[in-house]
């Protein structure tokens, strides 16, 4: 059974007064298919990169890359160094006991996981006082969410100012679960209400 996550309930009435929250800067049909460098493909000065792991990179709650991912992921890595980080609504929680979770997966990947205490959309406090502590950001519009999950990866970037990257698809196709299909459904009447993404500006970030 998947947790209760607080923070996306109640980050989710933004919603209301905000739906184009739910609108990705950029959409990708699968991980293989994110662009490296971001900079590029965003047209942005992007310095660091925060990834969702479950649908994401790995099969829910297993604790590696998925093998048809691993190419990719080691681009990511090699490009983004220290500035890579892995923000998991799983390890890295309160909910990972210990963070044996988190260990076991930064042991496997070479990557940061975040260890936070609020879940996705509402960690990102958290995660903007680690990147300026330990990488050269400033700012939150550089930096570029990857994930799967419109209600919390996407909402989240664009609460923080920051740039949402969407993958489609995941390992496991949301589409055919009941989330996956109200956040499409949600994002397509968006679309068609002429909703457009909003333009991630940030000034310094005083968190």
């Amino acid at each position: 059974m998947t947790p209760f996550n607080l923070s996306a309930t109640l980050n989710a009435l933004r919603i209301l007064k905000s739906p184009t929250l739910l609108h990705p800067q950029l959409t990708i049909p699968t991980f293989d298919h994110l662009p490296i460098p971001l900079s590029t493909a965003l047209k942005a000065d992007i310095r660091a990169v925060i990834l969702d792991k479950d649908n994401c990179f790995a099969v829910p709650y297993v604790k590696e890359v998925y093998p048809a991912y691993k190419d990719t992921f080691e681009k990511l890595r090699k490009e983004y160094g220290d500035r890579l980080l892995i923000v998991s609504n799983s390890a890295g929680t309160d909910d990972d006991g210990g963070h044996l979770e988190a260990d076991i997966l930064e042991k496997d990947t070479r990557v940061k996981v975040l260890r936070h205490s609020t879940k996705k959309p509402g960690c990102y406090p958290e995660i903007m006082s680690y990147l300026t502590s330990k990488t050269d950001v400033t700012r939150a519009d550089q930096v570029a969410i990857v994930g799967d999950r419109l209600f919390t990866d996407v909402l989240m970037a664009n609460m923080m100012g920051s740039w949402a990257v969407w993958v489609k698809t995941g390992v496991v196709d949301s589409e055919r679960t009941f989330y996956g299909r109200v956040e499409r459904g949600l994002l397509g009447v968006i679309k068609w209400g002429g909703g457009k993404a909003p333009v991630p500006i940030g000034g310094v970030w005083r968190g």
